[in-house]
């Protein structure tokens, strides 16, 4: 019997080392500058609309519409409530805005806090139902909800166009809250209770501060959807009028600069109140990551 030899084992030999190439210096500066300048376009192209309601809120038409400039004035700021109609429908979207964005803070707040603290069954078909009015066309849901409030014989008004709103508001409280509690530390919970400290003190002083910066952006986010939502409220308006209905009833007869002036106001109150979020949240970092 004659044994076999195994063949000698070749060396593993190493691949050559891969030559990465760089572009040069010229080439990436070029890229650099050529992304900035089409991000800048980019936003120049979004920010367009805004300035044009800024500016023409200064203009004196000559007619009743304010669609062309004229001359410089500041008339219009001297009398921002000069059209009665448009004033009552201004302030009934800031109503119903006020009303529907608490309402849906309350109920996206506990359901946001309800999903990322808690797995229970039907967890999923939960979280498909809050995006649902997010991917819905708002003519689907406009329709639908006035088609229950008709078949149900609900008379069209304020109280429907408070459920609509409330509706889609949720969705959106209940998402961005969930982001933010998404990292949530659960076991700082467990520490206050070990100290002593009950489920409702748990709640106000461990909880619920943490949630605030995710229930502010919420609000802010809620407001404004619900300030200028048209769609969803010409389905179920009934007789009501708000801020934006007025606007698309009114454009055929005339486009006073009110309009311009009140759409203005709301622009730079929801500026001021983003950039007094943000420096207070960079405060408040600061203050916790300085040593004491």
């Amino acid at each position: 019997m004659t044994a076999t030899v195994a063949p000698p084992v070749s060396p593993t030999i190493d691949p050559a080392p891969i030559e990465r190439t760089f572009p040069p210096p010229w080439m990436r500066k070029v890229g650099t500058i050529s992304l900035n300048v089409y991000a800048g376009l980019g936003l120049l192209y979004l920010f367009i609309p805004i300035f044009v309601i800024v500016i023409f809120s200064f203009n004196q038409p000559k007619g009743r519409f304010n669609i062309v400039w004229q001359e410089f004035t500041l008339a219009n700021w001297k009398d921002p409530f000069a059209i009665p109609e448009l004033v009552d429908a201004f302030k009934l979207s800031l109503e119903i805005a006020a009303i529907s964005t608490g309402v849906a803070l309350v109920f996206g707040g506990l359901i946001a806090l309800a999903l990322t603290r808690y797995r229970f069954r039907g967890n999923a078909f939960v979280n498909l139902f809050l995006v649902l009015p997010l991917t819905t066309p708002e003519i689907v849901l406009g329709a639908s909800l006035a088609s229950l409030f008709i078949a149900q014989g609900t008379d069209r008004g304020f109280l429907t166009i408070l459920i609509a709103h409330v509706m889609f508001c949720v969705s959106f409280v209940a998402l961005t809250v969930k982001a933010r509690l998404r990292g949530f530390d659960w076991s700082l919970e467990d520490a206050a209770m070990d100290l002593g400290a009950g489920p409702m003190r748990t709640f106000t002083k461990v909880t619920f501060p943490l949630m605030i910066p995710g229930l502010l952006a919420a609000a802010m986010l809620s407001f404004a959807l619900s300030l200028d939502d048209f769609i969803i409220t010409l389905f179920n308006a009934g007789t009501e009028v708000t801020f934006p209905l007025y606007i698309f009833g009114v454009r055929q007869r005339a486009i006073p600069p009110q309009i311009n002036v009140l759409a203005t106001t709301v622009l730079v109150v929801s500026v001021a109140l983003l950039i007094i979020g943000t420096v207070a949240g960079r405060m408040r970092e600061r203050s916790r990551t300085s040593p004491h």
